[in-house]
């Protein structure tokens, strides 16, 4: 019982210990590629809840919890979410994509971008980049939200001079939007 006690608080520390630095180097790493602070907490918010399902999963096996009840409880859960993630799993492969262009950092807010996707082929600014979608002003002042998934699949160009069209739409625009 006591070892049980000793190691619950030594995984509870250790866990504690490793959400900090993760916190730190993700937050340090969003500065160096002057990534928003909100993307910068998304990023973190999922790495706190995998760090949560590892702990939970670690204290389960310290005090010995029967597993056969936990499995069908779990495997019932699963067989929801499967079937949840099956009928949108875009949502799955959105937040994917989300992580693999934080790291990879291939755009950012600012870039005058033209993805090309044969007749729909878009040319605009990117003005935010959520958890789900890139959302991209373009010079009649549209808004077009773009899923993350789709942007790390086609080819993306970096347009020059577009920028300057682009300033011609007011900022009002873009800050209705960041406000929303």
């Amino acid at each position: 019982m006591t070892t049980n006690v000793i190691l619950t608080l030594t995984i509870i520390i250790i866990s504690f210990l490793i959400s900090k630095a993760s916190d730190y180097f993700i937050t340090r790493f969003g500065e160096k590629k002057k990534i928003i602070p909100k993307r910068i907490y998304y990023v973190s918010k999922f790495l706190h809840a995998l760090i949560i399902l590892i702990i939970l999963m670690a204290l389960a096996i310290v005090w010995n919890v029967q597993l056969g009840g936990v499995m069908v409880f779990a495997s019932s859960i699963f067989a929801v979410i499967g079937v949840a993630l099956f009928a949108q799993w875009s949502i799955l492969s959105n937040l994917t994509s989300s992580i693999i262009i934080f790291f990879t950092f291939p755009s950012r807010i600012g870039d005058d971008i033209k993805i090309i996707d044969g007749d729909n082929t878009i040319v605009g600014e990117i003005i935010d980049i959520s958890l789900f979608q890139i959302v991209i002003l373009d010079k009649e002042g549209n808004t077009i939200l773009y899923p993350n998934n789709l942007f790390i699949q086609k080819p993306i160009m970096k347009v020059k001079n577009q920028h300057k069209e682009i300033e011609k739409i007011t900022e009002d625009v873009k800050e209705e939007y960041r406000e929303a």
